[in-house]
C-alpha cells in the first residue's frame, strides 16, 4: 500500500515538473516574441502615441488662439461655434490617421476601415447626422443669428448659441431650451428681430357717446409724443370695430425692434392717462335686462 502511494506521488511530481517546464518554455517564447515586436514596432508605437498626445494638445491650443483671433471676430456669431467645431474634428481625424500610418498600417487599409466605420456610424447616428446637416443649413441660409428673438417649435426666446448639433434659446423667464438643428431647419420660424423696424399693433375701446374724431386725435397725439415712435411710417389711429358695449380703435406705430416692448407698454399707460384728461370713458361690458311680465 505504501509503495502504491509512493508511486502515485512520484508520478504526480513528474507531471508537475513537466508542466512547469512547458510553462517556462511558453513564457520564454512569449517574452522572445514580445521582444521582437518591441524591437520591430516599439519605436513606431511610441512615435504614434507621441503624435496623438502632442497633436491633440496643439489642436486645442490652436483652437483657443483661433477663438481669440481677429479672424474669428469677423465671423458671424451664429457661425463661429460651428466652424470651430468642424475645424477641430477634421484636424483630430487627420492626427489619428497620421498616427496609424506611422505604425505601419497601409493607407489603403485605413481608408477601407474609415469607409466601413463611416457607413456604420452613419446608419447608427442618423439623427445626429441630420442635426449636423441642419446646422450647416442654418449656417448657410442664416434665418436667425445669436441674439435674435425668435419663435420656433413652440419655443419663444433669445438665441444664445448655435452649435453643430443644436441651438440654445433663452426664454423671457430665464429658462434655457435646447432645440435640435434638424427641427430648427425644418420648422416654421418667426424672427422678431430680423428687421431693424417693427410695427406695434394696439387696440383701445371708448364709449359710443365719445366723439370719434376726438378719440382718434387723442390717440395720434399720444403716439406722436412718444420719443421712440418713428415718424415714418406715420402713426395710425382709426375706428376699426363696433363692439357690444364700446367702439374699438386700432393703433399702429413703428419703432426699432429692440424698443418694441417699451413702446407697447408706454402707449398702453399713456392712452389711459390721456383718456382721463380728455373725458373719454372706457366703458365696461353692459347688458340690458328687460322685465317681461308673463300674462296667463
Amino acid at each position: 500500500m505504501d509503495e502504491g502511494l509512493s508511486k502515485t506521488f512520484s508520478d504526480a511530481a513528474q507531471n508537475i515538473e513537466q508542466s512547469a517546464q512547458e510553462a517556462n518554455k511558453f513564457l520564454e517564447k512569449l517574452i522572445n516574441a514580445l521582444q521582437e515586436l518591441a524591437v520591430k514596432y516599439g519605436g513606431r508605437l511610441i512615435a504614434a502615441v507621441l503624435i496623438l498626445i502632442v497633436g491633440f494638445k496643439l489642436v486645442n491650443l490652436m483652437m483657443r488662439k483661433l477663438a481669440r483671433s481677429k479672424a474669428s471676430d469677423k465671423l458671424d456669431p451664429s457661425a463661429r461655434s460651428v466652424v470651430h467645431d468642424v475645424i477641430a474634428v477634421v484636424l483630430k481625424c487627420i492626427i489619428i490617421i497620421t498616427s496609424l500610418a506611422v505604425m505601419g498600417i497601409p493607407m489603403s487599409s485605413i481608408v477601407a476601415v474609415v469607409g466601413s466605420c463611416g457607413l456604420a456610424i452613419g446608419l447608427a447616428l442618423q439623427g445626429s447626422l441630420a442635426n449636423i446637416a441642419g446646422g450647416f443649413i442654418l449656417l448657410v441660409f442664416k434665418p436667425f443669428g445669436v441674439g435674435d428673438y425668435i419663435s420656433l417649435s413652440g419655443v419663444e426666446g433669445t438665441v444664445r448659441e448655435i452649435g453643430i448639433f443644436q441651438i440654445k434659446v433663452e426664454t423671457t423667464d430665464g429658462k434655457m431650451i435646447v432645440i435640435p438643428n434638424s427641427s430648427a431647419s425644418n420648422a416654421t420660424l418667426t424672427n422678431y428681430t430680423a428687421n431693424a423696424m417693427r410695427r406695434v399693433d394696439l387696440k383701445f375701446t371708448a364709449s359710443y357717446n365719445d366723439d370719434i374724431n376726438k378719440v382718434e386725435s387723442v390717440l395720434l397725439e399720444v403716439c406722436r409724443r412718444h420719443p421712440l415712435v418713428s415718424e415714418e411710417p406715420a402713426p395710425f389711429a382709426r375706428l376699426s370695430s363696433h363692439l357690444d358695449s364700446a367702439l374699438e380703435y386700432t393703433v399702429r406705430v413703428w419703432c426699432r425692434s429692440e424698443d418694441y416692448w417699451t413702446v407697447y407698454y408706454d402707449l398702453v399707460k399713456s392712452v389711459k392717462y390721456a383718456f382721463d384728461e380728455n373725458g373719454i370713458s372706457i366703458p365696461y361690458p353692459q347688458l340690458d335686462v328687460n322685465d317681461v311680465s308673463i300674462v296667463k
